[in-house]
Parts: structure tokens; sequence; C-alpha cells
């Protein structure tokens, strides 16, 4: 049996409730929207997607940032999104949605908990690939992203899994006329 989601409104008042900035929910509503308009384009294109899962996965995926704004924001969300007894589907919708993935090398450098930390599912990599197009509460080209990764001096890896990332998207949805 499958894990009951909250409803849109509850995922928001558990940013709330959380203490995350204005800001921040802004950026998780318009992560939201544009997940929803690539999830509903896989849809047309015959790809099994869950709409509703994609949609709420989106709305929490930055919860831990009301904790930090560093990349551990992905466990510390998860560990949030836990404690509130959400569905496991959403907790790894949060903990997979940073840059392009984040390896199981890389989360031992960062000292994280073994874990996959790399989007599996199509919702999870829709989630994470709309997250790297929205800039704030703005839609951005993913080359912007990529240059912005470039200039926070990322290693090149991560350029790279975020490049096939994009490609991916691309491959399935085409040219969305959701995206810049």
């Amino acid at each position: 049996m499958r894990e009951k989601l909250p409803s849109r409104e509850q995922a928001i008042q558990f940013l709330r409730q959380s203490r995350c900035s204005k800001n921040v929910i802004e950026h998780c509503e318009k992560v939201a929207e544009l997940s929803l308009e690539i999830a509903k384009e896989c849809k047309e294109k015959g790809i099994n997607v869950d709409l509703e899962l994609v949609q709420i996965g989106a709305l929490l995926h930055d919860i831990g940032r009301s904790k930090t704004h560093s990349v551990h924001h992905a466990v510390v969300g998860a560990k949030i999104a836990n404690s509130l007894g959400l569905p496991k589907r959403v907790i790894s919708i949060i903990k997979r949605h940073v840059g392009g993935g984040i390896t199981a090398k890389e989360a031992k450098l960062l000292r994280w908990p073994k874990d996959i930390y790399v989007p599996q599912t199509m919702e999870e990599k829709i989630v994470s690939y709309a997250d790297k197009l929205i800039e704030g509460s703005k839609l951005v080209p993913i080359e912007r992203t990529i240059e912005k990764f470039r200039s926070e001096h990322l290693p090149h890896s991560s350029i790279i899994k975020l490049q096939k990332l994009h490609e991916e998207m691309l491959d399935l949805i085409g040219d969305c006329k959701c995206l810049p």
C-alpha cells in the first residue's frame, strides 16, 4: 500500500512550521509549478509519472533550508521530513535533489549517512532538474546554472552530472514550452 501524500496546503504548512523563509517557500512553489509542467509533458509523451508526488516533493524539496543553506540542506531536510512522518517517496526527492545528484564518494566526503543521493525515479529527476531552472523565484536557462556551478568552483563532476540530467530531460520532453 502506498503512503498517503500530504495535500499542497499541508506541504506549505510544513514549510512554515519548519520556519522556512518566505523566499524559500516562494522558490519551492515555483519549482513545484515547473516540475508539474514538466511531469505533465512527460505524461503526454507516455511516460509514467506520479503528478501528485512531483508536486508535493517539489514543494518540500528545500525544507532543510529552514536550518541550513549549505549543501547539507538535503540530508537535514530528509531528517525533518522523516520526523514529520512524510512518505519515503517524498523523503527520497528531498535527499536526492541537490545538484545533479551526490555520488556515494561525494556523500562520504560530506560525512553524510550511507545512502543513495542521486535521483533514481522519474519524479526525483524532474524535481532535481526543475530546481536547477529556478533561481530564487525566476526561471533561468540551464546554462546560467552551469555557469553558477563553475563560479562557485563546484567539482567538474557536478557540472557533468547536471549536463547529463539536462540531456536526459530534453530527450524525454524535447523542446517543451515550459523550459527557458
